[in-house]
């Protein structure tokens, strides 16, 4: 039971048995080749959304990073506050220093004041207060989030 047009080809004789036959393999293999093909342009439709996907997840990678990276950093900044404050004296004397364009005060011993003014601790903000910390660790702590290091006397 072959196909009735190459049945026809080999009774009026233009091809022989062997040409019909690989007409035939050919004609099958192709089918089963292209079967599991896609046409090319819903490949090429495939292959522009997974580059946009792929695209977007790596935009979102850089984005989760970046606010990684951020977390870290106040988690350190507040560690390293923590870690390096020094006690404030509430009968001290009284420190003034500009935050914002407004004069803030904080009350500190005597000898922390001149400490302070010669640029060797600094005041820092920590949760809405005030900390004074060793100048080395307020320029680490600059290094990390700026905006915390309120009072730096530069030398």
């Amino acid at each position: 039971m072959g196909n009735p047009f190459q049945d026809q080809l080999l009774k009026a004789g233009l091809v022989n048995k062997k040409q019909a036959s690989k007409a035939k393999r050919d004609k099958h293999l192709n089918r089963k080749k292209n079967k599991g093909e896609v046409p090319t342009e819903i490949s090429t439709k495939a292959r522009q959304e997974q580059a946009a996907q792929a695209k977007r997840n790596r935009e979102l990678n850089q984005q989760r990073d970046k606010e990684k990276r951020q977390r870290e950093q106040k988690a350190q900044v507040r560690q390293l506050i923590e870690q390096n404050r020094l006690e404030l004296d509430d009968r001290g004397e009284a420190y003034h220093f500009v935050e914002q364009k407004k004069i803030m005060r904080i009350f500190v011993a005597e000898e922390m004041i001149e400490q302070l003014s010669r640029g060797q601790l600094a005041i820092v903000t920590l949760d809405g207060s005030y900390e004074v910390v060793p100048a080395k660790v307020a320029r680490q702590i600059a290094e990390r989030q700026k905006e915390v290091v309120v009072a730096l006397q530069k030398k």
